[in-house]
C-alpha cells in the first residue's frame, strides 16, 4: 500500500480525486493533502510518502520548483494540465501524468501501473528518471533566460482567476510585490491577481525591464514616474498606474536602482 500525500491548491481538484482514489483503499492510504507548493515541502519532508499526486502551477512555488527542494523524493504522480511536450516527456521516463478533469477510467491505468511497480520494486529507477528529467527542464529555462533570449521569451503571465486562466499581458503589469508567502501581480488599472511564482522565479524569467528594488517587489521600469529620496538612502518608486503606487526600495538593492537612474 502507498502512503499517499495529494497537493493542490484548488480544494475542488482535492475532494474529487479523494473521492476517484477512495475505490483503492487497497492499494492508496491518503495521509495528508497540501494546497500550496511550500506546504507540500514540508509534508513531504516531515512524513516521507511513498507517493504523491502532484499539481503543477500552484501559489508559493510550482510543482516542478517543490521537487527540486525535496531531499525525500516519493514517486510522483502528477494531475495537472500542462503542455503536451511535457506530458510525452514524463510517460517516456515512467512517471504517469493525468489531465484534469481525471477520469475514472484513466486513473484505473495508473493503478495498475502502480501495482506492477510494487510487484517490481522500481522505486530507485523511477526517482533516477524523476530527477533527470528535471534536470533537462532547469536546463532548457535557463537557456532562454539567456540576455540574448530574455526579451522575447516572455510575452504575458498566466493567473487564475475562479475557474479561467488569464493571461496579462507584460506590458499592463506595474508591479509585482510578494505578501507572507504569497506574490501578487499588479496591473496598471489597479487590478491584483495571485501568482504561481515566487519573487526570485519572477526575476529570472521577466524581461530586462522588470527590475527588483526591494525583497518584496520588482518593477515595471517603463512604468515609473518619478524616484523620491526617501529615508536612509532608500527611495520610493512611484508608478505610472491608476494608483499612482509607491514602493520603497530595500537598501541591498543598489545596483538595480543605479541602473533604474541610469548612473
Amino acid at each position: 500500500m502507498f502512503k499517499t500525500i495529494l497537493i493542490d491548491d484548488e480544494p475542488l481538484a482535492i475532494s474529487r480525486l479523494k473521492r476517484l482514489l477512495s475505490h483503492y483503499n487497497s492499494v492508496i492510504s491518503i495521509i495528508d493533502e497540501a494546497h500550496n507548493g511550500q506546504e507540500g515541502l514540508e509534508k513531504i519532508e516531515t512524513q516521507k510518502p511513498d507517493l504523491i499526486f502532484l499539481d503543477i502551477e500552484m501559489p508559493l512555488m510550482t510543482g516542478f520548483e517543490m521537487l527540486s527542494n525535496l531531499s525525500y523524493m516519493p514517486k510522483v504522480i502528477f494531475s495537472t494540465a500542462y503542455d503536451q511536450y511535457a506530458i510525452r516527456a514524463f510517460e517516456e521516463n515512467s512517471i504517469d501524468y493525468l489531465l484534469k478533469p481525471i477520469e475514472p477510467e484513466r486513473l484505473e491505468k495508473t493503478i495498475e501501473k502502480l501495482k506492477k511497480l510494487e510487484e517490481k520494486k522500481e522505486d530507485n529507477s523511477l526517482n533516477a528518471n524523476l530527477i533527470q528529467l528535471l534536470e533537462q527542464f532547469k536546463s532548457k529555462e535557463e537557456t532562454q533566460r539567456s540576455p540574448a533570449q530574455k526579451q522575447t521569451t516572455a510575452h504575458s503571465i498566466s493567473v487564475k482567476s475562479g475557474e479561467r486562466i488569464l493571461f496579462i499581458p507584460l506590458t499592463d503589469i506595474s508591479y509585482f510585490e510578494a505578501e507572507d508567502k504569497y506574490v501578487f501581480l499588479n496591473t496598471t488599472d489597479g487590478k491584483q491577481y495571485l501568482t504561481n511564482y515566487t519573487i526570485t522565479s519572477l526575476e529570472e524569467k521577466l524581461p530586462e525591464n522588470f527590475v527588483r528594488v526591494s525583497r518584496a517587489s520588482i518593477v515595471n521600469s517603463h512604468l515609473i514616474k518619478e524616484l523620491q529620496k526617501y529615508f536612509n538612502g532608500k527611495y520610493l518608486v512611484v508608478m505610472r498606474d491608476s494608483k499612482i503606487t509607491k514602493i520603497e526600495t530595500g537598501s541591498t538593492y543598489g545596483d538595480n536602482l543605479k541602473r533604474l537612474m541610469e548612473i
